[in-house]
C-alpha cells in the first residue's frame, strides 16, 4: 500500500502514521520504495518472523505475570 492508503485505515493523524512507517522502517519490517510521486511500504516478512521468534522466547514468562494476579483475586476472594 502507499503511504495514503496506510493512513486511511487509522484514526490517527498522517504524520503519526508517517512516524510509525519510520520507526518500522529503521528495524527493518517494512521497505519503502518510491513509484513516481507515491512512496509504498512492503512487509519484510522475514524480519517480522523474527520479531515473533524473539517474542516466543518470553511468552510463558510474562503468561505467569499476567496470570499470577488473577490466580491471587481468586484465592482470596475464596477464603473471604
Amino acid at each position: 500500500l502507499n503511504l495514503n492508503a496506510i493512513a486511511d485505515n487509522f484514526d490517527t493523524s498522517r504524520p503519526a502514521i508517517s512516524k510509525h512507517i519510520k520507526i518500522l522502517s529503521e528495524c527493518g519490517l517494512v521497505k519503502i520504495r518510491k513509484e513516481g510521486w507515491e512512496l509504498y511500504c512492503d512487509p519484510q516478512l522475514k524480519n517480522l518472523q523474527k520479531v515473533v521468534t524473539w517474542a516466543e522466547k518470553y511468552k510463558s514468562f510474562w503468561q505467569e505475570k499476567i496470570d499470577k494476579p488473577d490466580g491471587l483475586l481468586l484465592k482470596n476472594s475464596k477464603t473471604k
